[in-house]
């Protein structure tokens, strides 16, 4: 008996499987990009998508985590919702914000007012003060926009692709899940689980096993341990710049010739790496736990295309700009 889903997955695979590089538009704050695939992250998001369980990403900052989501929901023609993660959030946020401070201002405002009783009931119906979460459009963008519309409390719109359409499903990317604390991924598991949230003041579920599930990617510094019951649940991905000195070098000269090709010949790319190289190294002999990695070497490629205008220029340049976008640690001052 085939899955549901069946030839909407296989699909996708098809796409992914021979995928390479993919320009990327302008999304929101996310600004033009071009996102260089690998097997690993190809076979990691086929894989996903197949047991449909979400897909942890670890790595260091700049590793491209963040835009393999959009770059996979760019591909797919899939919407992108997503949300950046920091030490407030919690599980709920995810699902839907509630206005109680709004609902109580108006409440207080309407008493000793002219409204009837019915016409205020009208006003402080809960409905109004619901704010759908990254989740819940996700999962349902038909319910998240019919409340969006009817709720004076609205957070967030997410842009639909051109002639999208529900049965075209979703990327939800949960960014930096590591900023906080454990209740967070622990709150997801259910509604990971179960494809599905239960929305109280809608008095009805959204989601289910009839509705494509989103694919649901996670992102991770590693700044604080996640449980390892929320691990056991995801697939992981781990994606890091290769230990070997030489192809660490060759990956990152590859990446700046798909993003700075045309800016930064082939020279001054290769000496921009070996300089990252030797700063890591240097770092990491000073104890320090961040490393200058890829964000950073691009950093200072996009900022040789500008300030240098040859080659020569951008090597002179390279010398005298690298220890404001590759040296971030404390200097040590000799006594």
């Amino acid at each position: 008996m085939k899955h549901p889903f069946h030839e909407k997955i296989a699909a996708e695979l098809d796409i992914l499987t021979h995928l390479d590089h993919l320009p990327l538009p302008q999304y929101g704050s996310w600004p033009k990009a071009t996102h260089q695939f690998d097997v690993n992250a190809i076979n990691a998001v086929k894989t996903a998508l197949a047991a449909q369980r979400p897909l942890l990403l670890r790595g260091d900052p700049g590793t491209g985590k963040s835009q393999l989501a959009r770059a996979v929901a760019t591909a797919l023609g899939r919407l992108f919702v997503y949300e950046v993660v920091n030490a407030h959030t919690e599980s709920q946020d995810l699902l839907w914000r509630f206005d109680a401070v709004g609902r109580l201002a108006e409440a207080q405002a309407l008493q000793g007012s002219n409204y009837s009783e019915e016409e205020r009931q009208k006003h402080l119906a809960t409905q109004r003060y619901v704010s759908p979460g990254p989740l819940w459009w996700a999962l349902c963008w038909e319910t998240a926009y019919d409340t969006y519309q009817n709720s004076q409390y609205q957070l967030n719109l997410p842009e639909k692709p051109a002639k999208w359409c529900t049965k075209n499903g979703s990327v939800l990317l949960i960014d930096e899940i590591d900023k906080a604390n454990a209740e967070l991924p622990n709150g997801l598991l259910e509604v990971l689980g179960n494809n599905a949230i239960a929305v109280p003041w809608l008095k009805t579920s959204i989601g289910g096993r009839n509705d494509l599930p989103p694919l649901v990617i996670i992102t991770t510094n590693e700044e604080r341990e996640l449980p390892a019951a929320f691990i056991r649940r995801c697939l992981v991905l781990n994606l890091a710049l290769p230990t070997d000195d030489d192809e660490f070098i060759a990956v990152l000269v590859e990446r700046g010739q798909l993003h700075y090709g045309d800016y930064c010949s082939q020279v001054v790319r290769q000496q921009a790496a070996e300089q990252l190289l030797k700063d890591r190294k240097l770092a990491q002999d000073r104890g320090v736990v961040t490393l200058p990695g890829q964000a950073e070497y691009l950093d200072i490629l996009r900022a040789l295309s500008v300030l240098g205008a040859d080659e020569q220029g951008q090597i002179d340049l390279l010398n005298s700009i690298q220890s404001f976008a590759l040296r971030k640690y404390p200097v040590m001052h000799a006594h």
